[in-house]
């Protein structure tokens, strides 16, 4: 890919930075460990750039501390889902990444998937369970959802990520389980057909497709612990994809990303199912940047350094 030069005049333009990272959601953890990432290669590039996690900082203190822009590595709920995108717009502050409306749409699994159906593209079946129709006197009927879903399904909260509070269900029994851990992390709960092949995820990079990466894992599949602490956990970048399929599994990514209005970086998660075919997983606005994550892996296939990286980020929040 082309990588524009970020000059010296730029790292001036950025002016005073606030990584934001923390945060209250699920994936504290997580972001905790990509926000000192970013915050690291910000300042070692010569950004003056601060930490400002929303659970030590009132937000307000953005204006009062006198910053000018905000490199966003909140993952999750109040960082991932349109709610500090929002506060930012209101504040008159500049941010890295998705805007409102894209950032809600991509953080709701059920809703990207709407979206992307009604564009025709690809994704698998799917049946929405909500805590309601759990607590209301005519139950789902999971048998009639599994045998719908072709026997074998992944339980996802609808707006959580990191794979937190996932399960694969086969039978009516475990599906029931499995929703109702589901439902302690969110109101919503997608079921979803299985699909039996290798996961790919294609980075966005102001307009472009990074190369995509193969997961394998001996997990049963791709969870939390093999996403972060899990050293069997297999990364394939280059993928092993022929030249054509690579070109392609980039323009399904980069649809399904505009498709939910995603803006300046992301991450666009695909399985392969059993005929050969993508089918979109879901899309990831804020994505980790970890020592073990996938977005600098595939920027440094691309050519491009974790500094470089973090910078050209950064830079879309000058547009």
């Amino acid at each position: 890919m082309n990588k524009p030069v970020i000059s010296a005049q730029d790292i001036v333009a950025f002016g005073k930075v606030a990584v934001l990272f923390g945060g209250n959601s699920a994936e504290r953890n997580v972001s905790l460990a990509s926000g000192t990432a970013v915050l690291n290669a910000l300042q070692s590039a010569g950004v003056d750039a601060h930490k400002f996690d929303p659970v030590e900082n009132p937000i307000g203190d953005l204006v009062s501390s006198g910053f000018d822009r905000a490199f966003i590595i909140l993952h999750g709920r109040g960082g991932e889902d349109g709610s500090m995108q929002g506060a930012l717009q209101l504040l008159g502050i500049p941010y890295t990444g998705t805007g409102v409306l894209g950032s809600a749409l991509a953080m709701d699994k059920v809703y990207s998937k709407q979206v992307w159906s009604s564009l025709a593209l690809p994704t698998a079946n799917y049946k929405v369970v909500t805590k309601a129709q759990v607590n209301s006197a005519k139950k789902p009927n999971y048998t009639d959802i599994l045998a719908h879903l072709s026997g074998v399904a992944m339980v996802k909260p609808a707006r959580e990520g990191s794979s937190i509070g996932m399960a694969k269900v086969s039978s009516a029994a475990e599906l029931e389980n499995a929703v109702k851990q589901a439902l302690e992390y969110d109101d919503d709960v997608l079921v979803e057909q299985y699909i039996n092949g290798p996961e790919y995820t294609v980075t966005i990079l102001n307009g472009a497709a990074l190369p995509s990466i193969r997961m394998a894992t001996p997990h049963v599949f791709y969870d939390y612990d093999a996403k972060y602490n899990d050293k069997t956990t297999e990364y394939h970048c280059p993928s092993g994809l022929d030249d054509a399929t690579e070109k392609s599994i980039g323009e399904l990514a980069l649809s399904a990303f505009k498709g939910l209005s995603g803006k300046g970086w992301g991450r666009v998660d695909l399985m392969r199912n059993e005929l050969g075919n993508f089918m979109l997983l879901e899309s990831n606005t804020v994505p980790g940047m970890t020592e073990t994550s996938l977005v600098p892996k595939a920027a440094e296939q691309a050519g491009l350094s974790f500094e470089q990286l973090v910078l050209q980020i950064l830079a879309s929040s000058l547009e």
